[in-house]
């Protein structure tokens, strides 16, 4: 049997076992390592699965995941977040929907200290959602509204997936979080663009606020969230301005995050210990499921399936255009049924080549892929911040109502991947200014 014929059933065997829900981590070791032992023997085999996990994890650039993930679970564990939505509200609740347009300005600064969708969804679930109920939001609003905004979790910076896009595709991580900037910004202007427009038009989905908080309550809650504008400062304005690498921004917002927690004596030994803990138990998964996609790629080179692709795909003769629609529609539909970094590193092995035969920039490709991966996270049937919200609501609002309501952000959604394509600066005119 040809080696390329190996590679591709072997990737016909990993789409089954993650469509059975398999652990992503274990199916693409499992393969991987399958595929390896079948075409060059035993002993290579074990030998890339006995060296490849410290090769892969002893790599410089990746010591910023633990450390921007401390920096988030620190930030949360310590309180330092838990001010940004009632400072949001307190300056923008004038406008219509402002409740709505303060949950998604809350989402985009608590996604500047933590990176995830996820831990941004279930935060601003728990304190948003309440508030624009017992204010008389209608319910598919309120929800839509936090289970969207949450995304921004992975495309402002710090982002998980920027930075193991970065390592695998061997560009700057800095410049895919600066690139990250232009993308998040637009996508919450045009979120909030969506509420306003809804409110306008629809006054009973969200009642205006009667009353409405003076300067004097404005500073003193602007007053309650400067840590997390101080860290931003610090993280990204260090980036940007070149102070230091991105791999060293995660540490010195850890470091700073930690001082400024223990200063305000927001946590204890306690909440600085559960901090570590879930950094080290997030991290050993993520770096699980990254080890599983380097051996893939090793197997997929081996087996020549790769190269093989990727000259199928450009013998198609498809312009850049052309290809990156195929793209969009093939990762809306791995969005319903995978998690996006699994999405992500099960197509990079392949689809790297293909980008560089196409010579399409690698810095805007990655922000682009990665607000692809975020709308999976609330595209049905499982969208997973869809179902965190759920979780965090209980019995408050069906599913039903709240996959309603992310419908008109989805629709804001693509519109601002065709912004991307169309207007490219977007996302790379900040990097470029970095040089």
């Amino acid at each position: 049997m040809d080696s390329e014929i190996i590679g591709l059933l072997g990737l016909v065997v990993l789409m089954g076992l993650l469509m059975l829900r398999a652990p992503i981590g274990i199916s693409l070791i499992a393969v991987s390592f399958s595929g390896i032992y079948y075409l060059i023997g035993p002993r290579p085999a074990f030998g890339m699965l006995a060296s490849l996990p410290y090769d892969f994890a002893s790599k410089w650039t990746l010591s910023s995941v633990p450390m921007f993930l401390l920096m988030g679970f620190v930030c949360f564990n310590a309180g330092l977040t838990r001010g940004l939505f009632q400072t949001a509200r307190s300056w923008l609740a004038w406008l219509p929907g402002g409740l709505a347009v303060a949950s998604v300005w809350g989402s985009a600064g608590f996604a500047a200290v933590t990176g995830s969708s996820i831990a941004c969804c279930a935060a601003m679930g728990r304190i948003a959602v309440p508030e624009m109920l017992k204010a008389g939001y209608q319910p598919a609003l309120a929800t839509g509204t936090i289970a969207a905004a949450g995304t921004l979790g992975a495309l402002i910076p710090p982002s998980i997936l920027l930075i193991l896009f970065g390592v695998f595709a061997e560009v700057p991580i800095s410049k895919l979080f600066i690139g990250g900037i232009g993308a998040g910004l637009l996508t919450a202007l045009l979120y909030m663009g969506v509420i306003i427009a809804v409110a306008v038009i629809r006054p009973d989905y969200a009642p205006r606020m009667r009353e409405r908080p003076d300067m004097a309550e404005r500073m003193r809650q602007l007053r309650e969230s400067w840590p997390v504008f101080a860290l931003l400062v610090i993280v990204i304005g260090g980036m940007f301005f070149g102070l230091f690498t991105a791999t060293e921004a995660g540490a010195v917002g850890a470091f700073f995050a930690i001082v400024i927690a223990l200063f305000r004596r927001s946590i204890g030994l306690a909440g600085l210990w559960q901090s570590i803990r879930e950094t080290i138990v997030t991290t050993a998964s993520l770096f699980l499921i990254a080890v599983g996609a380097n051996l893939l790629t090793r197997f997929l080179t081996l087996s020549g399936a790769s190269h093989y692709i990727a000259d199928a795909i450009m013998a198609l003769q498809a312009d850049p255009l052309t290809l990156l629609i195929g793209l969009s529609v093939i990762y809306l539909l791995m969005g319903m049924f995978l998690d996006p970094l699994g999405a992500m590193l099960l197509t990079l092995p392949v689809l790297l080549p293909v980008l560089d035969q196409a010579r399409i920039d690698l810095i805007w490709f990655g922000v682009f892929l990665v607000k692809f991966l975020e709308i999976g996270m609330i595209t049905p049937p499982i969208g997973l911040n869809v179902f965190v919200l759920k979780g965090v609501l209980g019995r408050q609002v069906p599913l039903t109502t709240i996959f309603r309501g992310i419908l008109w952000f989805l629709a804001a959604d693509l519109v601002v991947v065709a912004a991307f394509i169309a207007f490219p600066g977007i996302i790379t005119w900040l990097p470029e200014l970095m040089g």
